[in-house]
Order: structure tokens, then sequence, then C-alpha cells
């Protein structure tokens, strides 16, 4: 609608090619002596999408925006407005050096750009611009910026080397290192603009106009950082996780959301939990992601994929529908590809003997796509079975079912003894969870009286009725 997909404003349900890039040349191509540039072929090597607005880095530094992009109005000098072009526009503004890394906002962006011309693996400086109604620009005011500006707190005479950008809807957050030490593991991560959610982890709700360190443990490398439309992620080197912001750090929106004591948007960061087939811990991370309301992490060296948050329309690939209030595995098929050529090496070698075992082959698959089918349909009825365990379980203890829940007796030996668990739930009840329980049974037993009742009243109508009918 705003040109964000580059196709003149057109809608597409498929993958396709931004032509708009086919003619141009990078901003940073050189110029001949005539003026005119070369027309370096264009390649990108970099994209990223915001709430309104994509942009691209190309294989020179270059930097190009499309969709609704930040413009001076004409018709009012200086005032800030944002022009829609499905056309990418490049960033002239950082010609002669080379754009790093970039993030966007719903109206903002934030680049780190090379000090000098090129990049040596150092020295970015940072750049923002676009609205600024929350602080977002961490220019220390709320004032727009058609153009790119410094942000001072990482400016080239910096102690801080910044690393890593992301961006929320109205808020910026970023990873730092102190420049002094080249082999420090410590790394910080800074974040400004909008806080009323808690995103910004500072422990409280109010917004932010500069850069303020979060508040995590001393000694952590941060290798990644993402931010939702309002919370925050970042994982170490070290396989830990932290999430802060809506409805603690899940990003869950208003819609979709906790309940009972446990309640409530985190406004400093949580740590999160892996599962207890590999422990508190995340092994080998790569990257952490934010969705609007999920969020997804790439660990295991980049093998195995972990989601929680907002499970709407299936985008946590765990095979259900439902939200999510711990990291559970991203289902994967198998590769049909990878899956044919190992069981040809498994059974011969080179591909002569694919003929012989043809036959193992096929029956090797129909078995595969047997299974598959069954896991699907595991998954279904399983999915079905936690919503009705979740409404029952939110019911009764006010908070959403998590693994923990199940008890010890049915986890270890499958057979489940309700009256000696309900006993020993009660046993280590606090006052609070008990009263909790009596005031739901309360409402639980008035609730069958007054059905009870009513069965009962009908009945006697029914009755009344048809005495009546008869003698007449």
């Amino acid at each position: 609608m705003d040109g964000q997909l580059g196709l003149n404003a057109e809608n597409s349900l498929v993958p396709r090619m931004l032509e708009g890039f086919l003619e141009l040349g990078s901003p940073n191509s050189l110029m001949d002596e005539s003026g005119t540039s070369s027309r370096t072929p264009l390649k990108v090597s970099a994209v990223k999408a915001g709430g309104m607005m994509s942009l691209a880095i190309d294989d020179l530094g270059g930097l190009w925006m499309w969709g609704n992009c930040p413009q001076q109005n004409s018709s009012s000098e200086g005032a800030f407005s944002l022009f829609s072009s499905s056309a990418p526009i490049p960033v002239w503004d950082f010609h002669g050096h080379t754009v790093v890394k970039v993030a966007c906002g719903n109206e903002h962006v934030v680049a780190l750009v090379s000090a000098g011309e090129t990049y040596t693996g150092s020295d970015l400086i940072c750049y923002s611009w676009g609205n600024n109604n929350h602080g977002q620009l961490g220019l220390g005011d709320n004032e727009s910026r058609l153009r790119p500006e410094v942000v001072e707190a990482f400016n080239v005479e910096s102690p801080w080397a910044v690393y890593e950008v992301a961006c929320g809807a109205f808020h910026t957050a970023l990873l730092a290192h102190k420049k002094i030490s080249a082999d420090a593991l410590e790394s910080v991560c800074w974040t400004f603009g909008f806080g009323d959610n808690g995103q910004l982890g500072h422990g409280t709700t109010r917004s932010s106009l500069s850069p303020e360190p979060v508040g995590l443990p001393d000694n952590v490398f941060l290798i990644s950082v993402d931010c939702g439309l309002f919370h925050t992620s970042v994982v170490s080197s070290d396989g830990d996780v932290w999430s802060w912001g809506m409805e603690k750090g899940l990003g869950l929106c208003p819609d979709a959301s906790f309940t009972g004591t446990d309640a409530g948007d985190a406004i400093s960061p949580l740590l999160i939990d892996c599962d207890r087939l590999y422990g508190p811990k995340f092994p080998e991370p790569v990257q952490v992601a934010c969705g609007a309301a999920h969020t997804i992490l790439v660990a295991d060296a980049g093998y195995k994929l972990w989601s929680w948050g907002r499970g709407w329309s299936g985008v946590l690939g765990n095979g259900k529908m439902v939200d999510c209030y711990a990291p559970t595995i991203v289902l994967w098929p198998p590769l049909e590809k990878d899956f044919k050529e190992a069981t040809v090496d498994n059974v011969g070698g080179d591909r002569k003997s694919v003929g012989k075992n043809s036959e193992q082959i096929i029956e090797m698959e129909k078995r595969l796509s047997v299974a598959m089918e069954e896991m699907k349909l595991l998954r279904s009825k399983l999915s079905t079975m936690e919503q009705y365990a979740s409404i029952l379980h939110g019911s009764i203890f006010g908070k959403p079912f998590e693994e923990q829940d199940i008890p010890v007796s049915l986890q270890n030996s499958g057979t489940f003894d309700i009256a000696r668990e309900w006993e020993n739930m009660l046993e280590s009840s606090d006052r609070g969870k008990l009263v909790r329980l009596e005031m739901f049974y309360r409402k639980m037993l008035a609730g069958v009286k007054d059905k009870l009742m009513k069965k009962r009243i009908q009945e006697i109508v029914k009755e009344c009725i048809s005495s009546s009918t008869s003698r007449n």
C-alpha cells in the first residue's frame, strides 16, 4: 500500500523481483572524470523491513530505502513527513562511507556506518533519522530529523564501539563494548525511545531521549539483539537469553495475556530458560529475532530453532496455533534430497547402486510419508488437548498451563493418582493459591446449584403444563 514491497503500491502473494534495482548503480559507485557514475552492477548484501518501509545495503556499502520514507514537506519548510515511494531511493548522506548495519521501526531508521571509506572491523558511527516523537532517535530530544544525524553517545570519539542495532515500533536497541579493550568479553545493551511497556529494560515505564544501559549481568558478551513491536530480546555467547517489555517480555499484546499474579509487563530483563533436554542455557547460540509479538532463537550452531510468544497463524512453527510461554523447538520436516542421498550412501555408496536399491528407497519413503501423516494427526490432537488443559488450568490457577505443571508422578511413571496429587498440591500451596482455589470451588458449586435449580424449575413447569393439558 505504501510501496514497501517495491511493486508500485501493489500487493503480492508470492515473491517477486524488485525490478527497480536492475538498472541502478550503487550510490557508492566511483565517478569518472566527467562526473558520471561508472555503473557498477548492483548487488544487495543485506535487507531490513520496518512497519512501513524497507531498506537494503548493497555490496559497496550503499544504503537504499523505499516505502514510507522520511521526506521534507515541500508545502511547509522543514516540516517532517513521510514520502511514499515504490522505487528504491539512495541515501546519499553516506556516500564515500560503508553502511554496515541498518534497522528501522515504524517511522525511524538507525544505521551503523564506517568512520572511514572502508569498514575495517571497528570504529562504526551510529546515525539516526525519521520520526522522533518518543526519542527513538537517541538524540536527546523528541524533534524529528529528515536526514541522518550522529548519535553522540556512539560517535567516532566515543569509548563505546557499537556493533549491533535493532528497532521496535518506537524504540531502539544497540550493542556496544569498550574500545579500549580489544579482547574484552563484556558488552552492554543500550536502549532509548518509547518505554511505556518496559521495552527499554530500565526498570521503569518511562521513555528515554538518549541511550541508557540495560541492567544485565556483568562479564557477558552479547552477540545478538532484536526488537518486536513492544519487547526486546538479547542473547549472549554463553547461551543466556534475556527478554523484557510487553507481557513479561513475550510481546503478546493486550489481547493475549497472562492472568493472576504473573500478569504485567517486564520492565527489567527476564532470563529465558531453554528446556529440560538442553538445560537452562541454549547450546551454541547464533542469533535472536523478534516478530511483532513472538521471538525466534537460532542456536545449536544453526541446526535448531526455538520459538515462543504469540502463536496465531502457526508462526511459532511448533505444530500449534496457540500462544507459547516458554521456548519450544521448531519442527522441521525431513529434507527429501538429503534423505535420498543419505540412503544411497548407506546402501552402496556410488550412484550405480541406486538401481539395485531403488525398491528399498521407495519403501523407506513410503514409510516416512505415513509416519509424517501420523505425526501431523498427533500434533493436531495434542494441540487440541493442550488448549483444553490450558483453559481448565487457567480457570483454576489463574495462569497459563506450562510443562512444569505436569505432576511428577505422571512424568516419571505414566500413571496418575489424582487423590494423592491433589493432596500434594494442597500441601505445597501458599495461602494466596488456596484462597483462589476456594473462590473457584465456590463459584463452580454456585454455578452447578444454579443450573440444577433452573433444570428443576423447567421440569416442574413441564409437569404443570402436561397436567393442565390432560385435565382439559
